[in-house]
């Protein structure tokens, strides 16, 4: 049975805003995300099953991806819990419902760390995360490998 790396791509809107950085991007600002989502396995060998020769269904990906990154990181403002924009909780409350508080700086590295984690924990085994890509500008990326993590 050949082994098969899989991809889907997927796109989502967020302002972040990196306190302490020592140029623009220490402000608040958006930026149009570009997630790539590469899974490892062997394709299902069974007739009688409706997901035969398939690693995962395409679909089934994206749920799970949805559910993960997407559905609470879209259109929404992602900042530090350990910054002062803390203070600013309530008022920034007024303008935005979707701000999500996050234990580290929303930078582009850090971001690919958490929705490796996010994601690997709904994948059904036997499939396997092989890596993400996230392009926070058409050329500027950060990528995560599982291969990299085995220490």
């Amino acid at each position: 049975m050949q082994t098969i790396r899989l991809s889907k791509i997927f796109h989502f809107e967020a302002a972040h805003a990196l306190y302490g950085y020592d140029g623009k991007c220490r402000h608040i600002h958006g930026h149009g995300y570009t997630l790539e989502v590469t899974l490892i396995g062997r394709p299902l060998s069974d007739a009688r099953h409706p997901k035969n020769g398939m690693v995962m269904d395409f679909g089934d990906l994206k749920q799970i991806v949805h559910q993960a990154v997407i559905d609470e990181f879209d259109h929404a403002l992602l900042l530090c819990k350990q910054s002062p924009f803390q203070e600013l909780s309530s008022v920034l409350a007024g303008y935005s419902e979707r701000i999500v508080w996050l234990d580290y700086t929303p930078t582009c590295e850090n971001l690919v760390i958490d929705f490796a984690q996010r994601i690997q924990s709904l994948l059904p085994p036997p499939v396997r995360l092989h890596h993400l890509t996230l392009y926070e500008t058409p050329t500027s990326c950060a990528s995560w490998y599982a291969e990299d993590q085995q220490t």
